[in-house]
């Protein structure tokens, strides 16, 4: 009878819907961990096979998508030449957070050009010898927390062999800083400060310690 039919209709909805109230969470579908897109921004004339190379460890190490971006000139409005001829590593991380595509979460510059910023003590004072800190070479640059960072390679010097490793580390270091991984005292972390000199850089691994990784979980 119709009548009958309907009352069968109505009880099974109300089934259904207790077996979903009620229903384990494992029943229920779970949403996937999201993964963050980092993207490798390099300007004229980096090599494209390091940028390659790169491409693959950053994607392995933090376990992300990595997109590389056509190459770009770099800003005018970031050189500067008070010591020598160098470009901010301040303003051009500042001009790649404010371009950066919402699609985006951390992107990395890269250049083969000196690089520079304004080294300062805890209190916010350029650090003393001023003609020395006020416009400081530097092997890379990031926000902490932030959207974007910058790395050269112009001091990473020779040997020929260990520079492609010292790129790699200083790279995972900025993008640590950016996910707000701060200075790393961990013997061999990737996030130690490199303390101005390429010695430390040498003396620590490719990859992030075990309190690091745990910070970013």
């Amino acid at each position: 009878m119709m009548w009958l039919e309907r009352v069968f209709d109505v009880v099974k909805v109300q089934v259904y819907i207790l077996a979903i109230l009620f229903c384990p969470t494992s029943c229920l579908q779970q949403p996937s961990r999201h993964t963050n897109v980092i993207a490798l921004q390099p300007y004229a004339g980096f090599d494209q096979i390091l940028l390659d190379s790169l491409s693959t460890n950053i994607a392995n190490h933090y376990d992300a998508r990595v997109v590389v971006l056509q190459p770009i000139a770099l800003p005018e409005e970031a050189f500067v030449n008070i010591k020598s001829a160098r470009f901010r590593a301040d303003k051009l991380i500042q001009i790649l957070e404010q371009t950066k595509p919402d699609t985006i979460d951390y992107i990395l510059g890269l250049t083969t050009k000196d690089i520079s910023t304004t080294k300062r003590d805890s209190w916010g004072n350029v650090k003393e010898p001023a003609s020395k800190y006020e416009d400081w070479g530097v092997f890379g640059l990031g926000y902490m927390p932030g959207a974007s960072c910058i790395v050269s390679t112009f001091r990473i010097g020779n040997p020929k062999s260990k520079r492609n490793e010292r790129f790699m580390k200083i790279c995972i270091h900025e993008l640590g800083h950016n996910m707000g991984l701060e200075h790393c005292e961990t013997q061999g972390c990737v996030m130690a400060d490199a303390a101005e000199t390429i010695k430390t850089i040498d003396q620590v691994h490719t990859d992030l310690c075990s309190a690091c990784r745990k910070k970013l979980n």
